[in-house]
């Protein structure tokens, strides 16, 4: 008979009570191994837990592209548009008081901010204009009270405009009522350009003119000469001798082509 493992403890303390007979024939039965007895019953089985058919299924993440940002839920969806501004700005000469009237002019434009210098027109430096310049965005207009305001002369005035069209900024003038951003304020530009065209045209007609009347009464144009009359003299005297132009030059601290250049004209 197959030997069972283990002897309910139960059955050995009985065999312990009732004799050593007893006790022998546990042992022939099950072995030496003592086991308690509620361990050769059938072991409950362990059912697994169900999962609860109460919870709920996971979410499932919306598609995106790689590398794309999920919107959250305070991302702003809206896209913020600025509207065009009129940026004013002021000056005054030196000879003059106050900037009030051409500050309540460009007020009452519409200008929310307004920029100021206090210099001659002549002048070149005027961070008032600086910081205005650089205050204007593309679609923006530079409102002013009189052309003059900007330069007192045509160069000076073209320069700016050029300047603010190459930005897509907008000229108006409160004075002239010229405003650059309507279709009729692009004449203004074309106007402009004739100008300095013309400016441009007379600068060369005068400047040939000057030349040839410089040249009529014998002067010398260009670069001046580095040797005076006396020194070229006193060099011609000095080849005459036999002196080497090296040596000749040396002493007249100049270079040998300025000595043949000097002599030449001389002699023209």
């Amino acid at each position: 008979m197959r030997k069972q493992r283990g002897i309910p403890l139960d059955e050995l303390l009985a065999a312990h009570s009732a004799g050593d007979a007893r006790l022998d024939r546990l042992v022939e039965r099950y072995g030496r191994d003592v086991v308690p007895a509620s361990t050769l019953a059938t072991k409950a089985s362990t059912k697994p837990k169900r999962a609860s058919t109460t919870s709920k299924p996971p979410k499932k993440s919306p598609n995106k592209a790689p590398g794309a940002r999920l919107a959250r839920p305070d991302d702003s969806q809206a896209i913020e548009t600025r509207s065009p501004r009129l940026v004013g700005y002021a000056r005054v000469s030196t000879d003059e008081q106050t900037t009030a009237l051409q500050l309540d002019a460009l007020r009452s434009s519409g200008c929310a901010v307004i920029h100021e210098d206090s210099a001659s027109g002549a002048s070149r430096s005027r961070p008032g204009l600086d910081r205005a310049i650089a205050d204007l965005d593309a679609g923006d207009t530079l409102v002013i009270w009189k052309l003059d305001r900007l330069g007192r002369s045509i160069r000076d005035l073209i320069d700016i405009a050029d300047l603010l069209r190459e930005r897509g900024v907008a000229l108006r003038s409160l004075t002239e009522h010229i405003d650059t951003g309507s279709a009729a304020g692009e004449l203004f530009y074309h106007i402009l350009g004739s100008f300095a065209h013309f400016e441009r045209s007379v600068l060369r007609e005068r400047t040939a003119a000057g030349i040839a009347a410089a040249k009529s009464r014998g002067e010398h144009l260009g670069r001046p000469f580095l040797l005076t009359p006396a020194q070229i003299r006193e060099a011609k005297q000095m080849l005459a001798r036999g002196e080497s132009p090296n040596h000749v030059a040396r002493i007249l601290r100049v270079g040998r082509s300025t000595l043949y250049r000097a002599i030449a004209k001389s002699a023209a």
